[in-house]
């Protein structure tokens, strides 16, 4: 996580207290080298921008968050964005990946372990996704670890890679995102364990890879193309360069998803 940087902020679709949300904290702005746009042209940071105006209430781990109405749904007008379409990577070996490195329409995930409404997502809205969409080679999902809770999430976003690395991401992934395992926290010991719930073969390779600097490198990889976009919540979405902020109710992905996947006949 980058020097002088509060976290950012977790979000949700559900209605909130308004009222908390106008009134509620900021959050600091990293240092400018670690914000340096990555995307070029007037038009594509004003596109990026959608990923960071929603005024979401800042919150710790473990408090409750709450969300302003007008800001928890995804913004139609907002539309795709060439430039913001091009940060799809793609590589059909990626791990931490699923579905057709050419399927017609590709969502990018920002997202931390410990955030509570990116954990909704993965529970309640992602798996439906996979079904209809991944399955039958419309849709790929592609995970770009956003740490931002401090160091249990960094530590977590490298557990992830290193299970990836073997082969079992998406089970870290389902793992660490069930019921109840965030309250178990993320410290060395825990993601571990998590690795062996998901399978990963061989524990020793894990726990090298865990603090490698490759984990580490690839972790402020995702982290600074998320803070580059002007992301400032988890979880928050490109789909094929349309964002999308918030863990967004079933219909909000779909129609997104089923509108990209159109414009590419």
């Amino acid at each position: 996580m980058p020097k002088n940087t509060k976290p950012a902020k977790s979000t949700q679709s559900s209605k909130g207290a308004a009222r908390s949300t106008k009134a509620g904290r900021t959050t600091s702005k990293p240092a400018a080298k670690s914000r340096k746009p990555i995307l070029i042209g007037v038009a594509a940071v004003a596109a990026a921008a959608v990923l960071g105006i929603a005024s979401y209430q800042a919150t710790s781990p473990d408090a409750k968050p709450t969300v302003n109405d007008s800001a928890s749904t995804a913004d139609p007008a907002a539309g795709a964005h060439p430039e913001l379409e091009k940060l799809a990577r793609r590589d059909a070996k990626d791990p931490l990946a699923q579905g057709r490195a050419d399927a017609p329409v590709v969502m990018i995930e920002y997202a931390d372990f410990k955030c509570s409404y990116c954990g909704k997502f993965a529970r309640d809205t992602e798996p439906e996704l996979v079904k209809k969409y991944v399955d039958n080679g419309t849709l790929r999902i592609e995970w770009r670890n956003f740490p931002i809770f401090g160091a249990e999430s960094e530590t977590a976003a490298r557990g992830a890679w290193a299970a990836g690395q073997q082969g079992r991401f998406w089970q870290f992934h389902a793992a660490a995102y069930a019921a109840g395992s965030k309250e178990k926290g993320f410290g060395a010991d825990r993601v571990k364990e998590l690795a062996k719930e998901a399978g990963v073969p061989d524990a020793a390779r894990f726990a090298t890879d865990l603090d490698s600097d490759a984990a580490k490198a690839a972790v402020k990889k995702d982290q600074d193309e998320a803070y580059g976009l002007g992301a400032s919540s988890t979880p928050s979405f490109l789909i094929n360069g349309t964002p999308i902020a918030g863990a967004q109710p079933m219909d909000a992905f779909a129609g997104a998803i089923e509108a990209a996947a159109k414009a590419k006949k």
